[in-house]
């Protein structure tokens, strides 16, 4: 040291500090070259040392892609409308007592035969079922008059298992409608809608109990509305609809998208033959009138002139060149109103207050709305138009209440 320069001693000490703070940071750093060459070491020897079970990745995979988030689905759900309408949808079970001829042993068909000549009759309970639907909180349901029809016995029950009883309060054999009343508390009251906004092609919902199986739901769309010349009723002016109606959907409800009814399902057409899709249902503005009439006055005041009409053929309207939708008067009452102005068997109905008509069953439509006492004016071809020339005149008739046994005349 006492030979060394003095430069030399003087710098020495720090040359020390330095080497020892850099030997610190190596020490310290993780990341250090020389430790990462010593770990790739090991991790050669401790993969060599392990058994050769799968061949090792020479990349490590990169992760797996995040799966992506499901897509929204846009449907259309009728629940809400179920919910509303429903449970004012009740089932109706009926009873009525017959009589049979006691044939004993010999085949049934046999005995029928004979009529009521046949000696020996027993009786027999047929039990049979329906719907129908809650029109008011006072306890009035209204279902088709078919499905209870000279029952003895009427019971009604409820979406939520409730039972009763049910007595008749008014019936319309001629648009096939019937008001029964039951005295249960805290009644559902299904909403009423309005048919004449209905459009073909609007979704609707039958709500029943098809074959005794309890309130169910099918969907379908409006396939026509004011279809007649059916000849289930005296008055026709059906809902057509493609949603299925089955044995004991007669008197339930056919309901729109918001759960309103619109028509009370009467009728299915086309089954024996092998033709699915057609159902009829009662637009729910004539079931308003008939049922608010009945519950006034017990019955179902209609416009009567004492006629008994049919259609014309188109082949007959060609012919005679008689005005598109006119009617053939078929039959006129003794002492009706159409008698006394002297309307006869063979003349033809035009039209009916200036209006052209659509047929029979419009031209009868048309005259039961009318009030007894008031007058209408119909247009004539005195004929009978196939015998002659025809004479067009009008003819003024003073509406009267129809008698209970017209019931298919106008």
């Amino acid at each position: 040291m006492a030979m060394m320069p003095g430069w030399l001693r003087w710098i020495a000490p720090w040359v020390a500090l330095g080497l020892g703070a850099a030997l610190a940071v190596v020490w310290l750093q993780p990341d250090a070259p020389g430790d990462v060459a010593v770990s790739k070491d090991a991790a050669a020897r401790t993969a060599a040392q392990q058994p050769a079970q799968q061949p090792v990745a020479a990349v490590e995979a990169p992760a797996a892609p995040a799966a992506p988030a499901a897509p929204q689905l846009q449907y259309v759900s009728y629940a809400d409308a179920v919910d509303r309408s429903a449970p004012a949808v009740v089932n109706i079970y009926t009873e009525r007592r017959v009589l049979v001829p006691n044939v004993g042993r010999v085949p049934p068909e046999f005995g029928q035969l004979f009529g009521e000549v046949w000696p020996d009759y027993r009786e027999r309970v047929e039990r049979s079922l329906g719907s129908g639907v809650i029109y008011d909180a006072r306890g009035h349901v209204v279902t088709n008059y078919h499905v209870i029809e000279r029952a003895s016995q009427i019971s009604v029950q409820l979406k939520d298992g409730r039972e009763a009883a049910a007595t008749l309060v008014g019936v319309d054999r001629d648009t096939d409608l019937a008001v029964l009343k039951i005295g249960l508390p805290k009644l559902p009251v299904i909403p009423l809608g309005r048919s004449d906004r209905l459009r073909v092609g609007d979704a609707v919902l039958a709500i029943g109990n098809p074959i005794g199986l309890g309130h169910t739901v099918t969907q379908g769309i409006v396939s026509a509305t004011g279809r007649g010349r059916l000849g289930v009723s005296t008055y026709e002016n059906f809902i057509q609809t493609d949603a299925a109606i089955n044995f004991g959907n007669s008197g339930g409800a056919l309901v729109n998208a918001a759960g309103e009814l619109v028509g009370l399902n009467t009728v299915i057409v086309g089954r024996t033959i092998g033709i699915e899709g057609i159902g009829f249902s009662i637009p729910v503005d004539l079931v308003r009138g008939v049922v608010d009439a009945i519950l006034r006055d017990g019955r179902v005041v209609r416009g009567w002139i004492g006629v008994v009409p049919r259609d014309l053929s188109p082949s007959e309207i060609e012919q005679f060149g008689i005005p598109e939708g006119s009617v053939l008067v078929r039959q006129v009452y003794d002492g009706s109103p159409a008698s006394e102005q002297g309307i006869a068997r063979g003349d033809v109905i035009t039209g009916i207050n200036g209006t052209s008509l659509r047929g029979a069953q419009d031209l009868m439509a048309r005259v039961a709305m009318l009030k007894p006492g008031q007058g209408v004016r119909l247009g004539l071809w005195r004929g009978p138009p196939f015998e002659g020339p025809a004479r067009e005149h009008n003819v003024r008739i003073k509406v009267v209440e129809r008698p209970a046994q017209a019931a298919a005349s106008s």
